[in-house]
C-alpha cells in the first residue's frame, strides 16, 4: 500500500513485531480485515505511525482456516476496539483479547454470517433476540446504577452511558454506543470510486470535507493519480473553512454546558455566519459535492473571501477573548476531565484532544497531503490535557486556520482543477487527513474493473470515545456534560 513499509507476517509473528514497533516509538492506529475474494481467507491490516515524515509502518497477516490471531491489544491497548469490531463484523477470533465481549453488535444479534463478510446479503432486518447487557459490576453499600440513555435530551445522538456513583462522585462509566447500524463500510462494496465519495461525504456530516478528502487520497494514491495544485490548494482551503465552522461550534456548545447562555448564543450566531461564508463559495453549508477523485468536481471563485473572514474575524478573536476571561466558565473548565499523556497516548487519544495532552502530533505537518507541505502548518498544543486545554487548543487552531485560508488565496493562481484518473489500474490505497476532532484514515482495495471492495474507515471519535472514559472515573456527576462536551464527540463518527 502506499506510502507504507509492510511487512507480510503470520499470526504467530504478529507480537513480536507489533512489540518492535512500540519499541522503535512507533504508535499503532488502526486495524481492520478483509477478504481478497468471496470464499477466500481473510486478510489481517495493521497500520502504525513511525513519526513525522516517515513512512506509515504496516503489518499484514492472511490468515489460514482455523488458525488462531493473538490478541496486540495487551502491547497497544488501542487495538483493543479495533479486535472486538473484527470479531464482530468479520468473525475473527483473538485469543487472548482483555476485553472479550461484542463492541458494535449488541448482545442479541445473530447474523448468519459476518456482516462484512462478501458473501453476507443484508437482504432483511438481522435476526435479534434480547439479551442481557453484560456490564461490570460495582459492589458497596452506597453505590447506586444510573442508565443514562439511549435516547438523550437535546437533539445528541443515541448511547446509553451507565454510570456507578456514590452521591455526586462517579466510580465508573461504562459508555454503550453502536445502536445506529447504517453499514457505511458494507455500502461502499461493490460501488464505483466518482459514486461512492458521495458516501463519504456522509460518514460524518459535520466531517464531509474531512472523509472525503482521505477517501479520494485514497483513490488517487490506489489509481497513481495526483490532482492539479490548483486543486490541491482549494483542498486545503475547504478544509480549514470546514475545521473553522466546527470549532465554533464546539465553543459554543460548551458555553452550553457550563451555563454561559450568552457565550453559547454568540458562539452559534458565529458557527452560523462561517456555514453561509460555506455557502456563498460552495454552494454547500457543510461544503459537499464538491471533491471527487481527481482533484475538485468544479472550480470555485473566491473572490471576496478574504474580506469576508477580514470581517469576521475581529468578532471571533473578541468572542474567544472574552472566554477566556470569564471566571464563571474557566472554573468549570479547569482541572475537569484530565487525560494524562501516556493515557492519550496508548488509548489513542487524538485530535485536540491528544493535543491537550501534550502529543505534538497532526498530519497535516508531519504527513503533508493535498497541499499542506505548501504552507506553514500551526499545531498549538498544551500538557495540562483538561477540558480547558481542550477548549483553548481549538480556540488556537481557529486563528491558524484563518492563517492557513489567506496564505491558499495568496498561492492561487489560474490553471486546471481536475485530472482524469485510470479507474482499472488502481488496486489499494491509503488516504489520510487530519479534521477538526482529529485523525481520519481511509484504506481502499479495488477490484479489476476499478470498483469497490473494501473501504476501511477510521474515524476520529471511534477513538476518542475509547479514551473518553478514562477522564470520567473519579469525577463528579456536576462535571459530566462539560467533559464530555470538551471532547468534542460525535456518534455517527464512531458508530458508522
Amino acid at each position: 500500500m502506499n506510502d507504507t513499509l509492510e511487512k507480510r507476517l503470520s499470526p504467530a509473528e504478529l507480537p513480536s513485531a507489533c512489540q518492535a514497533l512500540l519499541q522503535q516509538g512507533a504508535r499503532m492506529q488502526m486495524a481492520y480485515a478483509w477478504f481478497p475474494e468471496p470464499n477466500a481467507p481473510p486478510e489481517l491490516f495493521y497500520l502504525a505511525d513511525g513519526g513525522p515524515h516517515e513512512r506509515f509502518l504496516a503489518l499484514r497477516c492472511t490468515l489460514a482456516e482455523n488458525t488462531p490471531v493473538p490478541s496486540l491489544a495487551k502491547m497497544s491497548p488501542l487495538l483493543g476496539w479495533y479486535e472486538r469490531e473484527i470479531q464482530d463484523l468479520c468473525g475473527i477470533d483473538f485469543e487472548g483479547i482483555p476485553e472479550p465481549y461484542r463492541l458494535v453488535l449488541h448482545e442479541g444479534a445473530m447474523p448468519p454470517l459476518p456482516p462484512l463478510d462478501p458473501n453476507y446479503r443484508p437482504v432483511q432486518p438481522m435476526p435479534f433476540q434480547s439479551s442481557v447487557w453484560r456490564l461490570p459490576e460495582v459492589r458497596g453499600q452506597d453505590v447506586q446504577r444510573l442508565p443514562f440513555g439511549p435516547v438523550r435530551a437535546d437533539v445528541l445522538e443515541s448511547a446509553q452511558i451507565v454510570f456507578y456513583y456514590i452521591g455526586e462522585a462517579i466510580l465508573h462509566c461504562h459508555p454503550r454506543l453502536f445502536f445506529k447500524h447504517r453499514g457505511m463500510e458494507k455500502r461502499f462494496e461493490g460501488t464505483h470510486p466518482a459514486l461512492a465519495v458521495l458516501l463519504a461525504e456522509r460518514v460524518s456530516g459535520i466531517g464531509s470535507v474531512t472523509h472525503a478528502l482521505a477517501f479520494c487520497q485514497a483513490i488517487e494514491a490506489a489509481c497513481d493519480c495526483i490532482p492539479p495544485l490548483r486543486a490541491r490548494l482549494l483542498r486545503v482551503l475547504v478544509a480549514e473553512l470546514e475545521r473553522l465552522y466546527n470549532h465554533l461550534h464546539y465553543l459554543g456548545h460548551l458555553c452550553h454546558t457550563t451555563t454561559l447562555k450568552v457565550g453559547e448564543a454568540e458562539g452559534k450566531i458565529l458557527e452560523e455566519r462561517a456555514k453561509q461564508l460555506n455557502a456563498s463559495l460552495t454552494g454547500s453549508r457543510f461544503l459537499r459535492g464538491l471533491l471527487t477523485p481527481g482533484g475538485l468536481r468544479r472550480d470555485l471563485d473566491p473572490n471576496g473571501l478574504r474580506g469576508q473572514l477580514d470581517r469576521l474575524r475581529p468578532e471571533i478573536d473578541r468572542y474567544m477573548a472574552n472566554l477566556e476571561k470569564t471566571n464563571s466558565h474557566l472554573d468549570r473548565l479547569m482541572t475537569t476531565g484530565p487525560l494524562p499523556l501516556q493515557v492519550a497516548f496508548d488509548e489513542g487519544a487524538t485530535g485536540p484532544v491528544k493535543r491537550a495532552s501534550g502529543i505534538d502530533r497532526d498530519l497535516r505537518r508531519d504527513h503533508p497531503y493535498a497541499a499542506y507541505e505548501e504552507l506553514q502548518v500551526t499545531v498549538p498544543f498544551k500538557t495540562e490535557g483538561d477540558a480547558h486545554a481542550r477548549a483553548q487548543v481549538r480556540m488556537e487552531e481557529i486563528d491558524a486556520s484563518i492563517e492557513l485560508i489567506n496564505a491558499v488565496l495568496a498561492r492561487l493562481s489560474h490553471g486546471s482543477v481536475r485530472t482524469e484518473v485510470n479507474w482499472e489500474q488502481g488496486r489499494e490505497g491509503l488516504g489520510w487527513t487530519e479534521g477538526p476532532r482529529g485523525t481520519v484514515y481511509y484504506a481502499v482495495h479495488l477490484n479489476d474493473s476499478g470498483r469497490l471492495v473494501r473501504v476501511k474507515v477510521k474515524s476520529p471519535s471511534f477513538s476518542n470515545w475509547r479514551v473518553f472514559p478514562f477522564t470520567v472515573h473519579d469525577t463528579n456527576m456536576m462535571d459530566y456534560a462539560i467533559n464530555e462536551a470538551s471532547f468534542g464527540l460525535t456518534m455517527a463518527g464512531c458508530d458508522r
